[in-house]
């Protein structure tokens, strides 16, 4: 492997690559024996993390639906145990589950690897890792790949066990527990979901589990939920609580089983969706609207952080509505729970952190972004509602939803796209502060954000660079019917003026 890339593996905080054939142009780079030199490096860079020998530690490894889980996760296992530490097998899990496994009574693992490629393609596979302090940073992830690049490790003379462990039915029952103590059921303390059509779409991911372990046990009818088994072809839809062919599909098991409430989980978990009773998405700016409304109700005037794409109303929902202060950051889960935790050390309330995208991470949770868990406080109030004679959308009744929105993907086509890219948005603040109607929003923390102030726009658009990929996306919304394609026009013919850039977006 002495011109492998090793450094082509990582994605951000966790690393991601081709595991599977099948794909034209794309060559495999994330094999079995990739994988057992990322187990040993990953052992060697958490010995000296938390100060133990190897010989001494417990990692536990679970794996989403993904068709080479099996034989990438044997190969990890192997890995792990060659250094001599102690390998929990979880089978089946779910990423957030894998951290709960490092601070959970009776586990109490020293480190976990989970197996995933969130809703990528069928070929991709990844491992996210974590410490008991909670998923790795970018840093540790280069530190971890130098380790496999250089390939010594010192292989144990008496390599360490393989013990397979059922962890997913104590993480469940963690939910079984919070639910019941939090809605506190009068007369049905142990089954307070009783009376309530509740349906589950896993997307044949590793979701599957809330529908029989946690909701079954609270009393739920869970009659209609779809793809809960594990499918690594994904055979039915994306498992993606973004894709518009997935939220249709939950949106019309609730409405055609007349359920109260539908769920909808990513690959691994650490996302989730929701859909109302009419068969409403509870997704984007409602779900953070609802959740707000939680959280704003148990600390009143904190702070609810976001990533850069949310809404104009849901700014005056947050703030005007609920008496919260809204800050808006940027995308990418690890940036806005990094600025939650940051505005809590320096004396800000923030009690949670949540992308449009529906990853959700709260501080009473360890600031884990769980999808079960982000379910899991909404069904309490679901319960409570139902009690009260009430609707869970009451709780946003008065958020401002945009008439039109539209995301644009422009392709940057030069090579250093990353230099380029923030010219472009220089230029692009340059010329929209020379627009008599349009107005740069200030502390905005990626790109740039415009509000478009004409009664014939009334609205805003956002430029910024991708995290990882050539493009600059482009989130425009409007209040009026025919103000997103009025902003796009204005938009495009500025950027027609700009060299390097694949327009054909605009033309979808």
């Amino acid at each position: 492997m002495q011109d492998f890339n090793w450094n082509k593996l990582q994605n951000g905080s966790d690393i991601r690559g081709i595991a599977l054939e099948g794909i034209p142009d794309e060559r495999v780079n994330l094999t079995p024996a990739v994988a057992k030199i990322l187990g040993q490096a990953f052992v060697t860079w958490l010995s000296g993390k938390v100060n133990k020998p190897s010989t001494q530690l417990i990692v536990a490894v679970g794996r989403d639906s993904r068709l080479s889980g099996p034989a990438i996760m044997q190969a990890t296992l192997d890995g792990i145990t060659s250094i001599g530490s102690q390998a929990l097998d979880f089978e089946m899990a779910s990423t957030p589950a894998m951290f709960m496994s490092t601070i959970t009574a009776g586990f109490e693992c020293d480190g976990a690897i989970m197996l995933t490629a969130s809703h990528l393609p069928f070929n991709r596979n990844g491992l996210k890792f974590f410490t008991a302090q909670g998923g790795l940073e970018k840093k540790d992830i280069s530190d971890i790949l130098q380790l496999a690049a250089s390939n010594n490790f010192e292989i144990a003379t008496e390599k360490g066990t393989i013990s397979q462990r059922d962890f997913m039915s104590v993480y469940a029952n963690q939910f079984v527990e919070q639910i019941r103590q939090a809605v506190n059921h009068p007369t049905n303390f142990e089954h307070p979901l009783s009376g309530l059509k509740i349906i589950v779409d896993a997307g044949n991911g590793a979701g599957g589990f809330y529908a029989d372990r946690v909701l079954q046990p609270l009393g739920a009818d869970t009659t209609g939920s779809q793809f809960l088994e594990p499918d690594g072809n994904f055979p039915n839809h994306v498992p993606n609580p973004e894709d518009p062919t997935a939220m249709a599909a939950i949106c019309q098991a609730v409405i055609e089983h007349q359920a109260d409430f539908g769920i909808i989980f990513d690959t691994d978990v650490d996302r989730s969706a929701a859909v109302d009773s009419t068969g409403k998405e509870l997704n984007r700016n409602r779900l953070i609207g609802l959740i707000s409304a939680i959280v704003l109700q148990e600390h009143p005037g904190s702070t609810i952080v976001t990533d850069s794409i949310t809404s104009d109303g849901l700014t005056q929902f947050i703030q005007q509505d609920l008496g919260g202060v809204h800050h808006r950051f940027k995308r990418g889960y690890k940036n806005v729970i990094n600025e939650s935790m940051r505005l809590n050390k320096d004396g800000i309330e923030s009690w949670v952190a949540i992308e449009t995208s529906g990853h959700a991470a709260m501080k009473e949770n360890h600031f884990l972004d769980d999808g079960a868990y982000l379910v899991s406080k909404l069904l309490v109030e679901l319960a409570k509602s139902k009690l009260a004679g009430k609707s869970l959308t009451d709780l946003i009744a008065n958020l401002q939803e945009p008439v039109e929105s539209q995301e644009l993907r422009i392709k940057i086509t030069t090579t250093e796209f990353q230099a380029y890219g923030n010219e472009v948005i220089d230029r692009m603040q340059t010329f929209a502060a020379s627009q008599s109607d349009w107005k740069i929003v200030p502390n905005n923390y990626e790109g740039v954000r415009v509000a478009c102030t004409s009664e014939s726009e009334d609205g805003w658009f956002l430029l910024r660079l991708s995290l990882h990929d050539p493009v600059i996306p482009v989130n425009i919304e409007s209040n009026v019917a025919g103000g997103v394609d009025l902003i796009e026009q204005r938009l495009l013919a500025f950027l027609e003026t700009q060299e390097s850039l694949d327009l054909a977006a605009f033309g979808d």
